[in-house]
């Protein structure tokens, strides 16, 4: 029996996935992460990095982040603490879906984490307080690889569910959109 149920998105690739909890009166357990179990969502490659990041003030962005190929990358983001409205951004070229993006509330609360397959940017927005998130990569990070898109581009129109309170001067330098972007190449 899986401890995950893998909900499509209608972004290839692009998936929650709800964790299962066992629990009784001292509290539960979950599983965050099983490659056998995950295997068939799309998670085929070993965790290369796993990194944890704290969010202080509610209304927060973060992203939108990419790593280009040959270094692109698979993540699964889970919420610890708080809640985040987190989106993912498909960029991959060819696609039918690109340049659309599709975003889900993860929370402490309801165990869920968003599969972001290579060629898709990532980001959030912090709908508490105090939000921790757990991030498993499937390749280590590369600087000359990382891309990022304005969170505020409104070709993207992402409607993000709270006033922006916060972003960092590295995302406020990411650009918009070009009318030339054809997206990544992910199968290169």
């Amino acid at each position: 029996m899986s401890r995950f149920t893998v909900t499509e998105t209608g972004i290839a690739g692009l998936r929650v996935v709800q964790r299962r909890r066992l629990g009784d009166e001292r509290g539960f357990l979950s599983r965050l992460f099983c490659a056998g179990e995950l295997a068939p969502a799309g998670w085929a490659k070993p965790v290369a990095q796993i990194n944890h990041t704290w969010t202080q003030r509610r209304g927060t962005v973060r992203g939108l982040h990419f790593q280009r190929p040959p270094h692109a990358e698979m993540k699964l983001v889970a919420c610890l603490r708080g809640a985040v409205w987190d989106v993912g951004l498909d960029l991959r070229s060819g696609s039918p879906t690109f340049l659309q993006w599709r975003a889900v509330e993860l929370s402490a609360d309801n165990g869920c984490a968003l599969l972001i397959p290579e060629g898709c940017a990532h980001g959030f927005q912090a709908l508490t307080d105090d939000c921790e998130l757990l991030y498993l990569h499937s390749a280590p990070y590369a600087a000359q690889a990382e891309g990022g898109l304005s969170a505020l581009d409104p070709a993207l129109g992402i409607g993000w569910p709270l006033p922006i309170a916060l972003r960092s001067e590295r995302d406020l330098r990411h650009p918009e959109v070009t009318p030339d972007f054809t997206g990544l190449d992910v199968n290169s």
